[in-house]
Parts: structure tokens; sequence; C-alpha cells
């Protein structure tokens, strides 16, 4: 007998999910991560059953070794139909019988599965099998329908670090505060009075430091001292100022610096230190005593400033003299150097064990490159890069990406705060949403990088995309 299956199948063209098909048909596949759905149309109406004869028609879903067959369609004779009828067989779930005459035009099928695993690539046949009297087979056809692929697509994003602008002088900056005592009223200093050994040693150490390194040169060095504002502002002045000088004077002494290197500067007064301690005191005329510091009115009678808080708040004032005020004579110093800069990426990785500080961003990246993607050498560089420019939105970018890479999503979420606001930062943040499975807030990120011209944004979307629609309604 010849093959039914060409005559009898017509399948839907909606909304399959389906990698492939053959021909013309295009069955429905859906699942809700339960059940798995098939939905077609059989055109049975003009196929030729005999009176003893019956068609089954047996859609299956095959892969490998695992085979299941879906609810039965038949159409039978007439004779056996009315033979059928008198014994009162029971009919399987979902099975369906016509008799042979009366078989509507089209026959929606539909049948639903608990869903497994190997169903969502499975293989989409059809068979058909004709038999006589007795049941003997007399013909029997299969044909594949649909190749399905129904599996979870991962989201599998390119990432697009930020190649940093080589800077052209790597110029850097060491700074602190010394507390040089000094005797009442004098502007003299003697190195091993009180703390001075312990104060002037730790300038000496910071200036031998970069003096002593060769790939750095030392471009400046400034001091600026400043004197409390307990007694005269006149005569704070003068101690600010011979202060100050004094320990500019120590330091060329010890070192051949060029007169133009070394620049000092003084403050006679230290109210700002002042007032940012005040800020942080627990007094409860806190507020009040910041109105004065800050009164405009004062400010070209600093003198009237300090009495008017002096005799407003004596026990606070108090306070201050004996706990704070020594605080704010110091003297701050500020050392600017320029860094040697590094092309050898062999270079680079050596001064990266040793004296990471030495390398711009651009240097680090360069390293970085040669590392394989994702290895802990190669998370390790962005994250010291990172740590040594905590406010670079570049350096936090690409830390981001190595995080995002390595699945630390709150980190990646706390780099990415302070990433700024370049196309770039915005599809880390699309992938940071859609990695938390977060998909609405995902997308409008990617696709704002998109159209700015990030093609792997573009990609990624479309990724999303793909996995949404394939993601059954309950999950997403």
């Amino acid at each position: 007998m010849k093959h039914l299956l060409s005559a009898i199948i017509l399948l839907s063209a909606t909304t399959a999910i389906t990698a492939s098909d053959r021909g013309d048909y295009n069955p429905t596949v859906t699942h809700d991560g339960s059940t798995l759905s098939v939905d077609m149309t059989l055109r049975l109406a003009d196929v030729k059953v005999k009176s003893e004869q019956q068609l089954t028609v047996t859609p299956a879903l095959v892969n490998g070794d695992n085979r299941l067959d879906l609810p039965d369609v038949t159409v039978t004779g007439r004779s056996r139909s009315i033979r059928d009828a008198r014994q009162e067989l029971p009919l399987p779930a979902g099975f369906a019988s016509y008799r042979a005459g009366k078989v509507p035009a089209e026959i929606p099928y539909h049948a639903e599965v608990p869903l497994a695993d190997w169903m969502l690539d499975a293989d989409l046949i059809i068979t058909d099998s004709l038999s006589g009297c007795n049941c003997a087979p007399l013909t029997d056809g299969r044909q594949l329908l649909a190749t399905l692929d129904m599996r979870p697509r991962i989201f599998a994003p390119e990432y697009e670090y930020i190649a940093p602008t080589a800077e052209a002088v790597k110029i850097r900056e060491a700074a602190g505060h010394a507390y040089i005592d000094f005797p009442v009223n004098k502007t003299e200093i003697y190195p091993d009075y009180r703390r001075n050994p312990v104060e002037l040693a730790a300038i000496r150490d910071t200036i031998e430091l970069i003096k002593g390194d060769p790939d750095y040169t030392i471009t400046s060095l400034t001091l600026k001292g400043y004197a409390s504002p307990e007694g005269s502002y006149a005569n704070n002045e003068r101690l600010a100022r011979g202060r100050t000088e004094a320990l500019r004077a120590y330091i060329r002494g010890l070192y051949d610096f060029p007169a133009q290197l070394l620049t000092s500067e003084w403050e006679p007064e230290d109210w700002e230190g002042l007032i940012a301690y005040l800020r942080t005191s627990d007094f409860p005329e806190r507020d009040a005593m910041i109105e004065i510091c800050t009164d405009p009115a004062f400010d070209s009678n600093p003198d009237g400033r300090e009495w008017r808080l002096k005799s407003r708040y004596p026990k606070q004032y108090a306070f201050l003299l004996k706990e704070v005020y020594p605080g704010l004579r110091h003297t701050d110093y500020s050392v600017r150097y320029t860094v040697r800069t590094y092309t050898d990426v062999n270079e680079i990785a050596r001064v990266m064990k040793t004296a990471p500080g030495k390398l711009s961003l651009r240097e680090m990246y360069l390293l970085a490159e040669t590392l394989e993607p994702g290895s802990p050498e190669y998370n390790e560089v962005f994250e010291t890069a990172v740590r040594l420019y905590p406010a670079e939105p570049e350096a936090n970018l690409n830390a981001a990406l190595a995080a995002l890479r390595s699945g630390e999503l709150d980190r990646a979420a706390g780099y990415l705060d302070r990433a700024g606001d370049v196309p770039e930062a915005a599809y880390a943040r699309g992938i940071l949403a859609a990695k938390r499975g977060d998909y609405t807030t995902a997308l409008p990120f990617l696709d704002r990088a998109a159209s700015a011209g990030i093609v792997k944004a573009a990609d990624a979307k479309t990724q999303l995309e793909e996995i949404i629609k394939r993601t059954p309604k309950s999950q997403q």
C-alpha cells in the first residue's frame, strides 16, 4: 500500500520551538517547565480505509535510546468499527478514533506529557500503521517532523574592557603631616627634642624612598606650615612662617636639591582643622561653635573670632586648648615625582610583583592582555589596578568585568557604582542584571550600549531575547 503520511499530515505553523523541520511541517512544541505539549493538525478524511482495515497514526518523541509514543489517532473501516463498538473496548488516555467516511476534514491534535530533560532536544516523528483482518499489518511508515532544540540557553556575553589612555608623564605624589615640636614661642628645630626624632625620620624616609629609586625623579617638594589659633594672629603668623622655614632649611641641609625644587608656604592659624574636628565632636554647642569659626564678620579679625569662642565657651575652649590645638600645629609636606614609563611586558610583569604602585593603568592593562581571560593572574591585575586607582572609572569598570566573568556579582556591582556612565559601563550593568535574572532591567542597558556602537552588546541583547523567548512564563 502506498505510504500515507504525505496525505494525512498538516502541521500547524504557529510559533513552534524548533531548530529545524522537514518540508512544510512545523509542529508547535512548547513546555512550561514541567509539561511538554505537542499540537498539530491531521488530515485523514481522504485516506481510503477498507471495511476490515484500521489506520493508526502515532506521533513520538525520540532521542537515542529514549522514546515516548504519544496518543494514537485511528481511522477504522466500517465492519471493524462496528465489531469494536460491540466489544466496548476501553480507549487509552488521549486516544482518538474515527470511523472511515466520517472523519473531519481537519483533526486538531494535542498531547501533553510530563517533561523529561531528554525531550528538550529530541526528534519529533510520526508513524502510520495499516492493519487488516485480525490486526495483520499491511504497511507502515515513519517520517521526521522536526528536530527540537528547547534546551535552556546560556547567557554568554563577550566582555568589553576599556583600554586606559597612556599617561604622557606619570606624575605621582607622596604626602604627609609632620608634627615638629618647638619650645614655646621658638622657631628653631631641635632634632632630638620630644617627638622630633620620629617626625623628622618620617620626612627623611619619604624623601629617600623616592630619591633612591632609579625609576623615580623628584620634581618638587612643598612644605606648608600651620599654627594653632591660640594667641595673637601676628605671633602665630611669625611662628608658622619661622617654623616652616626652619624645616625647609633642615631639609636643604640634608639634600642637594636645587633651590627652586623646594618651596614653602604657611597658614598662620589652622581654623579649617579646628572646624573639621568640631564637626566630628559631640559637644552640645558644636553647631554654635562652628558658626563662630565660619562667621565672615571675623575674616579680617581672627583674634576677635578666637576671643568670641573662648569667652562664650570657656569649658570647651579649655578642652580644645589641651587636646586639639597641639594637633593644629603641623607642617604638611608633599613630594611630587615622575615614574619611568614601562613598555616591555616582561618588565611590567616583574614590576607588578615587586612594586605595582609604579605602574599606570595602561601598563597594567597591557599586562592583562597577555594573560588568559578569567585566570587568577588575569583577575589579580584588575583587582590591583582598582586598589591602586580606586577613583578611576576605567579601573572600576575593568575590575567589574573581571568579577562578572568569575561570577562574583556583588563585587562587580560595587565596582560598577564607580564606573561612570560610558556605553561600556551601561553594557556591563546590562550583563550584571542579566546574570542576576533581572531581564527587565538588563534589556534597556544592553539596548543603550548597542545603540552607542558596542557590537558585543547587540549580540548579548539577541542572546537574552532568545533566552526570554525560551523561558516558560512561570519562570520569568
